[in-house]
């Protein structure tokens, strides 16, 4: 099998890539969507449901939330729903609250965000901005009650 493989690809007439395709991986896709009665949802869920790869589509109404599984591509998906349904759409831009270190600095906290979630904090300015450095930190552990080797005075 292996040296009539090696030389197929030398022999081969087809010049195309068919063969060498890159084949997609089955991943999970979230979009947030304005979504406000049961004609929006199903407008929404048959706009996907029509995409060649899709396997999966749940729409949750009152997170404004549609979640796709399949071999698609996360742009398509959202450019899909945008020209079909004509609905602002966007990938999914929060995370669960848990997940945040500090989920009330500025620009992680969200006040339309459903509940549970937080913003997604992905630019480096904003989750610096939560972050004490370390000069702020030995400082005030310095003087903590927990630390009883701090400070022969106190």
């Amino acid at each position: 099998m292996g040296v009539v493989d090696h030389f197929s690809h030398y022999f081969d007439c087809s010049h195309g890539s068919s063969k060498l395709k890159k084949r997609r991986q089955l991943q999970t896709v979230e979009v947030k969507v304005r979504i406000d009665c049961e004609g929006c949802e199903r407008k929404v869920k048959r706009a996907v449901e029509g995409m060649k790869g899709v396997k999966q589509v749940d729409v949750e109404r009152k997170a404004n939330k549609v979640t796709v599984v399949g071999y698609v591509e996360p742009s398509k998906v959202v450019s899909r729903i945008a020209h079909r349904t004509g609905k602002k759409a966007e990938i999914w831009p929060y995370v669960p609250y848990d997940v945040v270190a500090h989920p009330y600095a500025p620009g992680v906290y969200d006040r339309k965000a459903p509940a549970g979630y937080v913003r997604r904090a992905d630019d480096p300015q904003v989750s610096q901005i939560a972050r004490a450095s370390s000069f702020e930190v030995r400082y005030t552990t310095a003087f903590s009650d927990e630390n009883t080797q701090a400070c022969a005075i106190m």
